[in-house]
């Protein structure tokens, strides 16, 4: 029988960090491969060339799966291990991919997207990993490198996606598959367990409460210097999730972008986002503490959003991509502020709380951008990158607010 735990870390454990970022880039390459072809998919399978909600909607359900079981997965990992988790989670997703490569129906292309969404919330045991093998002075850094990770995948997964979907509309969904079946081979047979206090936990029933993930947010919600951090956390997604929601329409509108150029600027967001998460982020809340590289990441955001509002060629968008990336520098400080509010043994329970709230943020927002944007790009389509930028811009008095007493370590910064 294979052993799921292969525990404790031992002589492995200088491993763990590069082998849980391997698995990252990997699992976010699969997602990325199939972006390009998304709206032409749904166009054909739908027989329709007004893609109107089934577009929103269909981002939308991947993140409603990932609101869903986040929480669910990071719960059982504390009591089970994150490794068994995991490695359920990749097969999973490499069945699901072939699964939607052969769907049939628009129908069927939605229940494969809702079963991608509940394999896609390993993201949150991942995190919940790198917290568990790096001290809290680290986590930042090593937050930001988990980020670079997704810029490396969305290197590789955007491109090869726009050139194999150039050929077939289906070909991404198989080649994603091929990835994730890796990904697992991967982590079965190299990655180690990273729970600490598993011997502590394992074996005891999992609550009721695991299962529902409000319970989770009532439970988080219960800490005093949380609750401002989650706000403002979830906030920034929705503002995240302008970008993700109609870079492939906004390119294709308004600078008559063909699949290979998206695929490209994609990849070109990827690189830059892969140097700066992976060099800038850490430095930056290092040295300015992580409040500060908040700030500095919500500033560069909003500069982002208003420019590429207002470009007029193509081009333009490209030069703003490093500064798109500068945003990004935020979102690492804030993952590792948040860590600090818990124990270790809550570690799981708290990256899945938020990486629920990212999907709830990923809920909402697609399905409310797509929709502004389709009534406005008539007369402005960079209304909602103006609406993101001020969204973002709001959340500036919540890092320059004194701290609370549970992260009084970063007063200084």
């Amino acid at each position: 029988m294979i052993n799921l735990h292969m525990r404790p870390l031992g002589n492995r454990s200088k491993l763990a960090f590069p082998l849980i970022l391997a698995t990252v880039a990997l699992d976010v390459a699969g997602i990325g491969l199939v972006m390009p072809i998304i709206p032409r998919l749904l166009r054909e399978v739908g027989h329709t060339g007004d893609l109107g909600w089934r577009f929103g909607a269909f981002l939308g359900l991947y993140a409603l799966m990932q609101f869903l079981c986040s929480p669910v997965l990071g719960a059982i990992s504390d009591k089970v291990g994150r490794r068994p988790v995991l490695l359920v989670s990749l097969a999973g997703a490499a069945i699901d991919y072939v699964f939607m490569a052969l769907a049939p129906s628009l129908a069927w292309l939605f229940v494969g997207r809702a079963i991608a969404g509940i394999t896609g919330a390993n993201m949150a045991v991942a995190q919940a990993y790198i917290a568990d093998i790096t001290p809290e002075e680290q986590r930042a850094r090593r937050f930001g490198l988990f980020s670079a990770m997704f810029g490396i995948g969305f290197i590789l997964g955007p491109v090869l996606g726009g050139f194999l979907g150039g050929y077939w509309v289906r070909a991404p969904f198989l080649a994603a598959a091929a990835l994730n079946g890796l990904n697992f081979l991967m982590a079965l047979f190299v990655l180690p367990e990273s729970h600490k206090t598993l011997g502590k936990t394992e074996g005891q029933p999992i609550g009721r409460a695991a299962f529902s993930p409000f319970a989770s947010l009532r439970w988080a919600a219960a800490f005093p210097a949380l609750l401002p951090l989650m706000v403002a956390y979830a906030a920034l997604n929705i503002v995240g999730e302008v970008g993700g929601t109609i870079w492939v329409l906004y390119g294709e509108d308004k600078f008559a972008w063909d699949p290979w150029t998206i695929g490209f600027s994609l990849a070109g967001f990827g690189v830059f986002q892969a140097l700066t998460q992976g060099f800038v982020a850490g430095p930056i809340s290092e040295r300015f503490g992580e409040r500060r590289a908040l700030v500095i990441g919500i500033v560069s955001d909003a500069f982002a959003y208003v420019a590429i509002a207002l470009a007029t060629k193509g081009w333009m968008a490209f030069l703003l991509l490093p500064m798109f990336c500068l945003g990004g520098v935020g979102q690492p400080a804030l993952q590792s502020l948040l860590s600090r509010q818990v124990d270790e043994d809550q570690q799981g329970r708290l990256q899945g709380v938020l990486a629920s709230l990212a999907s709830l943020a990923s809920v909402i927002g697609p399905v409310v951008i797509a929709q502004a944007y389709f009534a406005s790009r008539a007369w402005f389509p960079g209304l909602v990158w103006t609406l993101g930028a001020v969204l973002g811009l709001m959340c500036l008095p919540i890092f320059l607010a004194k701290p609370p007493a549970r992260d009084g370590i970063d007063a200084s910064a």
